[in-house]
């Protein structure tokens, strides 16, 4: 007896062993992928977007004083400067749609957006004679595609100036005058969308923000500022964000809903398999001791090849079919090729019934608990503990050190 349990921790070892290395496999595949694919993904749906508030600049002429040294002689020289004033604007009212489409390449999902984009602000001149002011539009990413780009100031169309990443437009206003500027595009991004108020704190006046989603899995990431009001919808949700007076260098932001990845989910599973393992030979090696039903280490061994065949075909199947169908049809030839074995090694009876629950419940249930974030380890833990209870309530009674004593006796094929 005692020889029959170290063959199978040698066994169980071993097939850990096997497990590692193909966790690690799946996870170099995966990085891989990522190295490879995310390149190609931004070249084709672009990057994260940024949207930064457009910036508006009073320009005033000041006169300046400048001390010149001529002939060992100092004269001074007034000369007259261009001063260019931040003006913040004096109404601004944006509006976003986010539309979310999932794209998987290879072993991972990529959350891809579609953007429309719609923002009116208003800048008054405050001073009491004509001023010329210099506009900057920012586009939220330089690898991009924009469509329908169209700049309107007090209604007229703009011509799309360009510096660097930015539309430059001058307009002359007169006192108390405002300056209406019009920005719309339709883009595409990946993974977040934001909207910055600029690169350092800012004062924010008379500023409303509407969002609307097609998704309902909304997800604020953190030092971003929350919705003051939302409302769900058929389709998703309706976010807004209204400020009278704001000081904050804080952004608005949104994170897309990540679908689960199938590379690094079988990485998980792959490498939780020893415990799956663990639990099942503890079913299996309690109930044939019970039953005096004689099983080999050989026996044994070719259990856990037929549980690593479970997480060899899950591993490759996820980036070529759907990763509920790959687990499916994965689990389904485990299954198989356990309960056909043992049924020549046991019987019918046994195979079909005792083995087949085991490995549906330590195989099956506990690698879809992985499927589920956040409840994982809950899941396992519950399943662990109900097996401890059945077992410890199942052989309270026995006597070990007779049971082990005894030669187990082989019990006829049914």
């Amino acid at each position: 007896m005692i020889l029959r349990i170290l063959s199978l921790i040698a066994i169980f070892i071993a097939t850990s062993i096997a497990w590692l290395i193909l966790g690690s496999t799946i996870n170099s595949r995966t990085n891989s992928s990522a190295d490879r694919l995310g390149t190609r993904i931004q070249s084709v749906w672009g990057t994260p977007q940024v949207q930064v508030a457009p910036s508006c600049l009073r320009e005033t002429t000041e006169d300046v004083t400048e001390e010149i040294q001529e002939k060992g002689a100092t004269r001074k020289v007034t000369k007259k400067v261009t001063v260019q004033t931040p003006v913040p604007a004096a109404q601004s009212r944006v509006d976003v749609a986010l539309n979310l489409e999932h794209r998987q390449k290879g072993l991972l999902w990529y959350s891809t957006y579609t953007v429309a984009f719609q923002g009116d602000y208003s800048y008054r001149n405050p001073d009491d004679a004509p001023r010329t002011f210099l506009l900057h539009v920012p586009l939220p990413a330089e690898q991009a595609i924009y469509d329908g780009l169209a700049v309107t100031l007090n209604g007229q169309p703009q011509p799309l100036n360009m510096n660097g990443n930015n539309i430059v437009l001058t307009a002359h206003a007169n006192p108390a005058e405002l300056l209406k500027l019009n920005v719309r595009y339709k883009s595409q991004g990946l993974e977040s969308w934001r909207y910055s108020f600029g690169d350092k704190v800012k004062e924010v006046r008379d500023f409303a923000m509407k969002m609307s989603t097609n998704f309902h899995d909304i997800d604020f990431p953190d030092n971003t500022l929350a919705p003051g009001a939302k409302r769900e919808t058929p389709a998703g949700w309706e976010l807004t964000w209204t400020y009278q007076s704001l000081l904050s260098g804080y952004q608005i932001a949104m994170s897309m809903p990540q679908k689960l990845q199938p590379g690094p989910l079988a990485a998980e599973i792959s490498y939780f398999a020893p415990v799956s393992l663990f639990f099942f030979f503890f079913f299996i090696f309690l109930i044939t001791t019970l039953r005096n039903i004689d099983m080999h280490p050989m026996n044994y061994f070719f259990l856990a090849a037929a549980f690593f065949a479970f997480h060899l075909l899950n591993a490759y199947l996820v980036d070529h079919i759907n990763i509920n169908a790959a687990f499916l049809v994965s689990s389904a030839v485990s299954i198989a090729l356990v309960t056909t074995y043992l049924r020549l090694v046991t019987g019918s009876r046994f195979a079909f019934r005792e083995a087949a629950l085991g490995q549906f419940v330590y195989l099956v249930l506990f690698s879809y608990a992985f499927f589920f974030r956040g409840f994982t380890g809950l899941a396992i833990t519950v399943g662990a503990i109900a097996t401890l209870f059945i077992a410890m309530q199942a052989t309270g009674r026995i006597r070990w050190s007779e049971r082990f004593t005894k030669e187990t006796v082989a019990r006829p094929a049914l």
